[in-house]
């Protein structure tokens, strides 16, 4: 993470009514209050988190939104965005502190007006967490508890800038209501497939596999929904990754030591069920699920060998859905094409696999030898080119490419535009 920035050395102060008593140092100074709060004492911030999250993934969450804001006045400064009148955001049902730097706090350097509405999965949460933060931060950004209709007539309509994090057909029923002159940031999810090839350090491979799945029990938008393994190294990568799976503790959400808990959003478990059950003879480890405490075991289930007409399912659940592969060449062409190219965000590559790395980056985010969390920035664009993961939509074009408001804003926003 990234060490404090030098802040301004202005008071703290309440923001004046009106645009004229706005500033950039007590925008500056307010994003500051925010940053100290949460890494000198964070406890009650943590506590929250911990509620809809692991007590791993809150301290990752809280580590991650600390070091958004240090690098805040340098993105802002590298991109230069001009001033926004007003923003609207629909925020998601996971890492809502995060999202709450990324789409509110950071954006607030630059946006006169900020308005958003929680996940209906965690507007308790967010009621709560949103009411923590303002008390430090006292900028004009507004919680509103408006249904997803209204919101959308209200405040997304009349907005210059919208967010939006979720389905990408919910995303597009948005876009086809906006006018010209509207921006449309869209953050939705990807396939992320991580593949095992020859040379690779199989040990290694399966720690990380298993880092990255089960970051908050695998509701995180970063896991991984294919393990693509080369068919010389499965048995291998399988016996390394069900050794390590084996120590895992279970423990509910409030437990440093635990490595996975409960599912908590509804249907998640549910379909992870279902899954399972179609594929039950391909289980080679865990599995178990407990409907009353939402419990599912880590489970790792082997299927036939990738073809561009492998159907991948979303997990939001410690599932290792794991496949072999063969040739490098047919699997670049499979993981760049049809499915694989409208879900295309990040994807991870263990070993030597040259072609396929070159091929994978003209559509997602590459890491080698590493996890997506090793490249989490949150003052730099993310995503990949699939336009189900991730787009921007000037009011004219869509463009599927990472993501970053500030970046967006300042690329593809026209100042004063008619709508």
């Amino acid at each position: 993470m990234s060490s404090a920035p030098a802040w301004p050395t202005v008071a703290a102060e309440p923001e004046e009514s009106g645009t004229e008593g706005r500033s950039e140092h007590r925008r500056a100074a307010a994003l500051r209050r925010v940053r100290d709060y949460l890494a000198e004492d964070g406890g009650a911030v943590h506590e929250l988190l911990c509620e809809i999250s692991t007590h791993r993934a809150a301290r990752y969450e809280i580590d991650a939104t600390v070091a958004t804001l240090d690098g805040a006045l340098d993105e802002v400064a590298a991109h230069r965005p001009g001033q926004v009148p007003r923003l609207a955001a629909f925020m998601p049902s996971n890492v809502i502190l995060y999202s709450y730097a990324l789409y509110l706090l950071v954006p607030a350097l630059y946006t006169d007006e900020l308005v958003f509405r929680p996940s209906s999965r965690v507007k308790d949460q967010m009621v709560r967490l949103h009411a923590l933060l303002a008390e430090r931060h006292r900028l004009p950004v507004t919680l509103s508890g408006a249904s997803q209709r209204e919101f959308l007539r209200t405040e997304v309509l009349p907005a210059d800038v919208v967010v939006f994090t979720g389905a990408y057909r919910n995303a597009e029923q948005i876009r086809a209501q906006l006018s010209p002159g509207q921006l449309l940031l869209f953050y939705g999810s990807g396939v992320n497939p991580f593949v095992v090839a020859p040379g690779a350090d199989v040990a290694q491979a399966a720690r990380d596999a298993i880092a990255i799945r089960t970051l908050n029990t695998g509701q995180d938008c970063l896991g991984p929904d294919l393990f693509a393994v080369h068919h010389t190294l499965l048995d291998p990568f399988l016996d390394a990754l069900v050794g390590e799976l084996k120590g895992l503790r279970y423990g509910p959400y409030t437990d440093p030591a635990a490595d996975f808990g409960p599912i908590f959003y509804d249907g998640a478990l549910e379909e992870a069920a279902q899954f399972l059950a179609r594929h039950r003879d391909g289980i080679v480890h865990g599995g178990h699920v407990d409907f009353r405490a939402r419990r599912l075991d880590p489970a790792v289930v082997v299927g036939e060998e990738i073809t561009p007409r492998t159907h991948v399912p979303e997990f939001f659940a410690p599932i290792f859905n794991v496949a072999p592969w063969r040739d490098e060449e047919s699997l670049a062409a499979t993981l760049t094409t049809g499915m694989f190219t409208e879900r295309a965000l990040g994807s991870s590559v263990y070993g030597r696999a040259p072609a396929l790395v070159e091929a994978l980056r003209r559509r997602t985010t590459v890491t080698v030898d590493t996890t997506l969390l090793s490249i989490d920035d949150g003052n730099a664009p993310f995503g990949g080119y699939g336009r189900m993961a991730n787009y921007i939509f000037d009011g004219h074009e869509v463009r599927a490419e990472p993501v970053l408001v500030s970046r967006a804003v300042a690329t593809y926003r026209t100042p004063g535009a008619a709508r």
